[in-house]
Order: C-alpha cells, then structure tokens, then sequence
C-alpha cells in the first residue's frame, strides 16, 4: 500500500499554478462572450437587410424599406440609425435587384479586443416580388 506523505516543500504549489492559469482564463472566457456577442449583431443585421431589401422589393418604397429595416433589428443597442442604412439602387424596377447595406460599429463589453468592430448586413431580394 501506498503511502501519501505530507510534502512541506510543495504546500502552495496549487494556489501559484491557478495564478498563473487564470489570466489566460479569464481572457479565454471574455473572449468567448464578445465572440457570441458580435456574431448575435452579426446575424441581427443581417436578417434586418434581408427585411428591408423584402420591404423595398414588394412597396418600392425607400423610407417605408428603412423604417423596416430598423424595426426588424430591436435587440441591437444602440439602435440602428437611417444614415447607417443604403439602400441600392433607390427605385426597383420589376426584373431588377434591390440591395440593403447596414453599415454598424459593434461596441465590445470588455475592451481587450478594441473599442469597436465594424459590421455589415447585406440583402439582396429580386424587384416586383
């Protein structure tokens, strides 16, 4: 049988490897949260394009295509502004394409990837749909 001796020498070994561990964790962990963050934006502006491009193609309405863009994305904050929405080209003509563009700086929480990260949701639907 073994025996377990009680090593003085080593006694605050744990504590001193979970020091130098942690920050690495932390930062893996902070990393992991603004990654799910930006890529829940990411997906949210890209749904609200593909609504406004839906909108613009059925009405041919440029500002009824915008308003629809902004409502279609309530989850993001700050909210998305009109001048961060294109729209392209302004009048959609039966056969042709209309383009959404939303162009949005993602604020990060923690601060240790940056400030910002600009985004962009684009969608693309065929006129007269």
């Amino acid at each position: 049988m073994m025996r377990f001796r009680n090593r003085h020498g080593e006694r605050g070994a744990a504590a001193v490897e979970f020091a130098l561990i942690l920050p690495v964790l932390i930062l893996l962990v902070m990393g992991l949260v603004e990654f799910s963050r930006v890529f829940n934006v990411q997906i949210s502006l890209s749904n609200a394009a593909r609504e406004g491009a839906r909108t613009m193609a059925i009405h041919n309405d440029a500002p009824l295509a915008r308003t629809a863009t902004i409502a279609a994305a309530p989850s993001i904050n700050p909210a998305i502004a009109g001048g961060q929405v294109d729209i392209t080209p302004g009048d959609c003509v039966g056969g042709g394409t209309v383009e959404v563009t939303i162009d949005y700086d993602v604020a990060l929480l923690t601060g240790f990837f940056g400030a910002t990260i600009p985004l962009t949701g684009t969608g693309v639907m065929l006129c007269g749909g």
